[in-house]
């Protein structure tokens, strides 16, 4: 794996489909591998979790806070708005 490279695994359960099927619309060269508990997700350079496009899923408000509920591991730096919740590689 490039020292580029970031990843977000997630539980793989109800409460995180919804945000892994966000992330593989938003980020078309994220690499998504499902396991039995959890599905681990890379991406080169960077990673976006749209609020947005959650709640365009699950039909109501999302924070994006949530996600550290599903959360099981992250390489890669975090930002976090009221909007997205974004990992990267930063030089």
């Amino acid at each position: 794996m490039s020292n580029n490279m970031v990843y977000i695994a997630l539980q793989n359960n109800e409460e995180a489909r919804p945000i892994i099927e966000a992330i593989e619309q938003d980020n078309p060269k994220a690499e998504i591998n499902h396991f039995p508990a959890m599905v681990k997700i890379d991406a080169p350079g960077r990673l976006v979790v749209n609020r947005e496009t959650v709640e365009d899923l699950i039909g109501r408000d999302w924070d994006p806070q949530e996600i550290h509920i599903s959360l099981v591991s992250i390489s890669g730096n975090v930002d976090e708005t009221e909007d997205t919740f974004t990992l990267e590689r930063r030089a």
